[in-house]
């Protein structure tokens, strides 16, 4: 494939957002006073800002690549992921998100800690700071970067992802998490706009609707797939596709951190729920230009490159720098959000813990320097990604091996108050040691699909959860008022809703919500 020369506005385009970025950190650098206001930007975040920012913090450059290769490989069923997570923005608004905000934590962890003991805390954000660094950071710089050498050939793969690193944790350290969800906010519209223009171009390319069902099997363009298909087998949506979904949106710091610095925690709901209706365009804008690229790209080996294929093919001088520009936008927000969150589960569950005394500026310092040393880790580590292929295509499994432990731990915990501390540290020992045999024998025969799997587990975790618990009930009491989801609550807020108008009603905005999610699956 012949890589078009980029024109000088297309240059003008990305270094003028490049440029916008840093000055935005610079900026809001002068508002911070305190660790609120570095980590949770003030909690003062409305629900437009915390729902662009929850769906560009998970649309990075790894989702816009994989999404549209996994379009390409088994067409619209990868979609069950998304319109599962739209699900679970709905079960977090509702249930999980005023817990949270009611108990002012600063960190998701730190929710463990108050209904179990500092044990889960502890375990949980250990395991989420090795999964932002190595993961959700170097993987994102690596794939993002593949793509940019794309359109700059003659600049290494290291010099790109070291260069998109320096520039999002200079942003994000300066501007804390302020910096980071007001960027999204640009990078979101950039992203949805360039994703809009490379489907209609793909879209009319191809002659249309009528022509893709004409020439796509039928298959490919249906999201439920059968129980016997290899990747998204149908009763695995309601275990291990639900699992992931509900680590990564409920519980992840990475993703749950804008939705605490919400202003109130109506915003937070709203900004739930408007990220929850973004994720389902997905379909229409990442994933089925994915599926039109089976015909105008059929020889294609690897379904991964499939989006730069039809980014630098289709697209003309002028709208390609925008939709680069949006792709690094894309791939700079995940990197800020997951370098952020790192740096808050340290700052305020380790270092805050160690040194509870430590003053406000010293603990922004802390953060700061910690953003440096992860950024530098995450780009030490990202070109070597390309040695271990197998590591990254097993990534999904390795996610459903770590996420039920602490899935039922969230779970269980908010909805009765049978369950305690020693349940908690029980459920986590076997959960690690079930993660650990599950992963040295991931490739063995008689493993079943690592999606039924996360659900056997999370099942087990359950029971020694409840269990061990009744076991040692009379020995742990807890004040759980605020811990704990009852009736009383949903009644006490039922008076409250009552004075809203049914378009302000989040219960009501949850339910469009699902009839949105029911038509998608009906019609597909």
């Amino acid at each position: 494939m012949q890589i078009p020369q980029l024109h000088t506005i297309d240059l003008v385009i990305i270094a003028a957002y490049l440029l916008f970025v840093i000055l935005l950190g610079v900026y809001l650098s002068k508002r911070q006073k305190n660790e609120s206001d570095y980590f949770l930007a003030g909690r003062s975040l409305t629900w437009p800002i915390v729902g662009f920012s929850l769906f560009a913090s998970n649309m990075g450059s790894n989702s816009l690549v994989g999404l549209a290769g996994s379009g390409y490989k088994m067409g619209f069923a990868i979609f069950s992921y998304e319109w599962m997570a739209s699900f679970v923005l709905i079960l977090f608004a509702v249930f999980f998100l005023p817990f949270f905000l009611k108990n002012k934590i600063f960190t998701v962890p730190e929710m463990l800690e108050k209904r179990y003991n500092k044990i889960s805390r502890i375990y949980f954000s250990i395991i989420t700071i090795l999964l932002n660094v190595f993961i959700d950071t170097a993987a994102t710089l690596f794939a993002g970067s593949l793509v940019i050498q794309m359109a700059f050939p003659d600049i290494s793969l290291t010099t790109i992802i070291w260069g998109i690193a320096i520039i999002a944790a200079f942003y994000t350290m300066l501007g804390g998490l302020a910096s980071v969800v007001y960027s999204d906010v640009v990078q979101a519209i950039l992203l949805i706009f360039g994703s809009i223009v490379l489907t209609y171009i793909a879209y009319t390319k191809v002659g249309g609707w009528d022509n893709i069902v004409a020439n796509i099997d039928a298959k490919k363009l249906t999201i439920i797939q059968a129980s016997d298909h290899p990747d998204l087998p149908w009763p695995a949506l309601f275990s291990g596709v639900f699992i992931l979904g509900f680590y990564f949106w409920i519980t992840n710091q990475f993703i749950a951190q804008r939705a605490l610095a919400s202003k109130n925690t109506m915003q937070g709901q709203w900004g739930a729920l408007f990220a929850g209706f973004l994720k389902l365009s997905v379909l229409f804008i990442m994933i089925l230009p994915g599926v039109i690229g089976i015909m105008l790209y059929p020889n294609i080996e690897n379904p991964d490159k499939i989006y730069p294929t039809m980014v630098f093919s289709l697209l003309p001088t002028g709208v390609l720098g925008l939709v680069l520009a949006g792709f690094i936008a894309a791939l700079m927000s995940s990197v800020d959000s997951s370098l952020n969150s790192a740096a808050t589960l340290l700052s305020m569950d380790f270092y805050r813990k160690i040194w509870p005394n430590v003053s406000p500026t010293k603990m922004i310092k802390m953060a700061k320097f910690t953003i440096v040393i992860l950024t530098i880790v995450a780009a030490i580590w990202a070109p070597y990604i390309n040695q271990f292929p197998s590591l990254w295509d097993y990534l999904q499994m390795i996610l459903s091996f770590i996420c039920p432990p602490i899935a039922a731990l969230y779970i269980i915990g908010l909805f009765t108050s049978k369950v305690n501390g020693y349940g908690a540290t029980a459920t986590i020992a076997i959960g690690i040691i079930l993660s650990i045999v599950s992963l040295f024998y991931m490739n063995a025969e008689w493993m079943p699909h690592y999606l039924y799997l996360a659900g056997f587990i999370f099942i087990i975790c359950v029971l020694v959860l409840l269990s061990v618990s009744y076991f040692y009930r009379h020995k742990e009491q807890k004040d759980l008022t605020n811990l704990i989801w009852t009736m009383e609550h949903y009644r006490a807020e039922s008076k409250t809703l009552a004075h809203l108008p049914f378009y302000k009603n989040y219960r009501y905005q949850s339910i469009g919500l699902l009839f949105l999610i029911a038509v998608l699956l009906i019609i597909f």
